[in-house]
């Protein structure tokens, strides 16, 4: 009978991420056929597993938030001298359209994590998220969540490149998953793809005798940036979903 660590199984079920798994069961909230699992307990398709409501009330307290990044900040650490988007997650830049029930909390902040990345000089959609359910949803090695970009571009397209940038190319020698690419208008570009390699629209466009001057990304799944303005934030309300 082939068995998994209880962390992998509990995160496979979607209860939590694997690192929020080791918490709860640190925390003695996580039973298997009736015992108090154990840190790197391994489990069986026929073991028994209960949560305790601890770790579900635990877990519905998390938030998640979506911020409408300007440029000039990363989107995890700081990192040569530049801030993280999280410092624009604040009283006064909460957005007054938000419908969501969720009151602001410094609590908020604690564990707040980028759900996906966008660079530097990129603008647009960005999620962080207290909820490793969330994250992996996003950004897990089997995510199919679409993420949709406008590019701007210069440069001469390359005969075959709109073909290309569809589907053909290849990054750090792994060929590119399909993506969806049209022009939205003659400087503009529209992307929507279901993976993030660093830095990989603009690397794509290089590829193709273009040169990306402007990148905003407007939906990650189901949820679109909207009349978010740039700068501000609000809070995935309860009944939004990615997927």
């Amino acid at each position: 009978m082939e068995t998994v660590r209880l962390s992998k199984r509990l995160a496979e079920m979607g209860v939590c991420s694997r690192r929020e798994a080791d918490v709860y069961i640190e925390k003695g909230w996580v039973k298997v056929n009736g015992a108090v699992a154990v840190l790197g307990q391994k489990v069986g398709p026929d073991d028994h597993i209960v949560v305790d409501k601890q770790a579900l009330a635990a877990q519905s307290q998390r938030v998640t938030i979506l911020l409408n990044k300007p440029v000039g900040y990363v989107s995890g650490q700081a990192e040569d001298g530049y801030q993280p988007a999280a410092v624009l997650i604040r009283p006064e830049t909460h957005w007054s359209g938000d419908r969501s029930n969720h009151r602001f909390s410094r609590d908020h902040l604690k564990g707040l994590a980028p759900a996906g990345r966008l660079d530097i000089d990129s603008v647009g959609l960005l999620v962080l998220t207290q909820d490793g359910r969330v994250a992996k949803e996003i950004i897990g090695e089997n995510s199919e969540v679409e993420k949709e970009y406008l590019v701007r571009v210069e440069g001469e397209l390359n005969a075959d490149g709109l073909r290309l940038l569809n589907h053909g190319l290849s990054l750090d020698g792994e060929a590119l998953l399909p993506a969806k690419v049209w022009w939205q208008n003659q400087d503009q570009l529209r992307f929507i793809l279901r993976e993030g390699k660093k830095r990989q629209i603009r690397r794509m466009c290089e590829l193709v005798g273009l040169r990306v001057v402007g990148l905003k990304r407007i939906r990650i799944g189901s949820i679109m940036l909207g009349d978010l303005p740039t700068g501000q934030w609000r809070y995935l309300a309860e009944d939004e979903r990615f997927g």
